[in-house]
């Protein structure tokens, strides 16, 4: 793996080293030309402007044009051409015949050249590039006027040989040469360290690593079965995998706003406040789901939200399989308790000799366990609920506490707007509560009561104690989340699932005093429209 990674990053340096000679090597050709420009357009201002000197010169003026008036002409271009270091200085007549020439075979011949004939035809002055005898040059031409520049006589040219792109670089190559080198130590330690701080952002990883990692992710994310919606920091949709497609109900989502897909949505709740909501409750696409949506942090900074969610169907039914499972468990455990202890006291009373006084336990045990369980399964048609007040008998009796269950009780079934699961929250948190709440009395005052009636179309759950009851100042306290007067591991969340239960039914509940002299808790739920408040804990 190590000379997997070495090799990747000699290969970015190696690129990013590349690039950076290719942007020099273009750099400097660029510059280069700028600069041989640069000297052609200097060049040709210098020859324009010895060419007019000459041309105002009267040696000049009276002898162009005119019988042997290279004699007096030629020497005094020579002169100027070798004082000024110019290739050539050129006098031209207006029939383009020469009068000076640095070749002197040349003289009193034509002049060669198509861009003389602006100088003589319109008699303008100007500078032009041209191949000549000497090699590439810059010229100027420049008429040489006389009578007050009213007549034109002649034409004065004066060329400055260019220089090549070879003979630049030979009069600039130590510089050249200097600024490649710096140029080039300064780029392999730029890729050096650009390869480096790619490699600590991709947390050095390899290109098949991360190819990986990502296809890992995507099946991963694909094949949990909880919907998953995140969204950055504008609130754009940038993930969702299968499931929440398949709950949302959409086809396309990526990329949109998450309020065009989900109305109702929290999540943008939570990306502007930064804290997290855990089991909300919230209809989508005619579902209804419990959703958690957290935060996404980075650097201190929420930078998105991502959401979870699932079909409450779902989660009622694992909840209804796991309430069983513990509630079974919590029975035969308190039945073994306390069967243990009986059959304890009836091997005492054999070993006593007192049998007569055994039978009579036995038949006694028998008939009150015979009578509540023929009492349960008559009055109470939900075996959910008849299960966990089997239970909670039991584990009254374990705790020494007189529970009265009101055998005027009848539950023949259930409202629409609640289901077994919850009357099971409501019932075992109101009762577990109450056995708290007299757990420290005396044995004798340990009084628990609940009943559960059957009213119309709806239902009505009462649970009281002989305990201390409630302040009236604590009445609307004690719903709230982490509410507790009970010591760790109490979380202090009973009463505020019991709450929400009994909103999302559409219920009331109602604390006052108990005829135990306690609290009373009083539970209506009446078969009419459920609630869905989505800011409410899934109960």
């Amino acid at each position: 793996m190590k000379k997997i990674r070495f090799g990747l990053h000699t290969k970015m340096a190696v690129l990013s080293f590349g690039s950076i000679l290719i942007a020099l090597f273009s750099s400097g050709l660029l510059v280069i030309e700028r600069v041989a420009s640069q000297l052609e357009n200097e060049m040709g201002m210098r020859a324009l402007a010895i060419a007019r000197t000459l041309a105002q010169m009267e040696d000049i003026q009276h002898n162009v044009g005119k019988p042997g008036g290279e004699v007096v002409i030629q020497p005094l271009a020579e002169r100027i051409r070798l004082a000024t270091g110019v290739a050539y200085v050129v006098v031209l007549d207006n029939n383009g015949v020469r009068y000076s020439h640095p070749v002197q075979d040349r003289i009193g011949k034509k002049f060669s050249g198509e861009d003389m004939a602006y100088a003589i035809v319109a008699g303008g002055e100007y500078v032009s590039q041209a191949e000549g005898v000497l090699g590439p040059s810059v010229r100027a031409f420049v008429p040489v006027k006389v009578d007050e520049g009213t007549r034109q006589v002649g034409v004065v040219v004066v060329g400055i040989l260019t220089p090549t792109i070879y003979s630049v670089l030979q009069n600039i190559r130590l510089e050249l040469y200097y600024t490649l080198v710096i140029g080039l130590v300064v780029g392999l330690a730029g890729s050096v360290y650009l390869a480096q701080r790619i490699k600590r952002g991709m947390f050095n990883l390899e290109p098949e690593e991360i190819a990986r990692l990502l296809e890992e992710r995507v099946a991963l994310l694909e094949s949990i079965s909880e919907g998953i919606i995140h969204i950055d920091r504008y609130a754009r949709i940038t993930l969702m995998n299968r499931a929440a497609y398949r709950i949302t109900g959409v086809t396309d989502a990526i990329g949109k706003p998450v309020q065009e897909i989900i109305p109702n949505t929290g999540l943008l709740r939570v990306l502007a406040s930064g804290e997290p909501e855990y089991n909300q409750e919230m209809i989508i696409n005619g579902v209804t789901i419990v959703t958690n949506r957290i935060p996404v942090r980075v650097g201190g900074q929420t930078v998105g939200a991502v959401a979870t969610f699932r079909d409450k169907s779902e989660v009622q039914r694992l909840a209804e399989e796991l309430t069983g499972v513990k509630r079974f468990i919590e029975a035969l455990r308190v039945q073994n308790h306390e069967y243990l202890n009986k059959l304890h006291t009836i091997a005492g009373l054999i070993q006593l000799n007192r049998h007569q006084e055994a039978v009579d336990f036995i038949f006694a045990v028998t008939a009150e366990q015979q009578e509540l369980t023929q009492f349960l399964s008559r009055r109470i048609k939900d075996y959910g609920i008849a299960g966990l007040l089997m239970g909670k008998h039991s584990r009254a009796k374990e705790l020494k506490i007189d529970f009265e269950i009101d055998r005027n009780s009848k539950l023949a079934y259930l409202p629409r707007t609640i289901d077994s699961s919850a009357m099971v929250i409501i019932i075992g948190n109101l009762l577990e509560n109450a056995f708290e709440a007299v757990k420290g009395l005396e044995p004798s005052q340990r009084k628990v009561y609940l009943g559960l009636f059957t009213e119309g179309a709806g239902i009505r759950l009462v649970v009281g104690d002989s305990g201390p009851g409630l302040p009236d100042v604590l009445k609307e306290t004690v719903f709230q989340p982490g509410f507790t007067t009970k010591l760790p591991p109490n979380s202090g969340l009973g009463l505020s699932l019991v709450r929400n239960c009994v909103d999302l039914a559409g219920g009331t509940i109602e604390i006052a005093k108990s005829p135990l002299g306690g609290a009373q808790f009083v539970v209506t739920i009446k078969n009419g429209e459920a609630k869905h408040d989505h800011q409410h804990v899934d109960c």
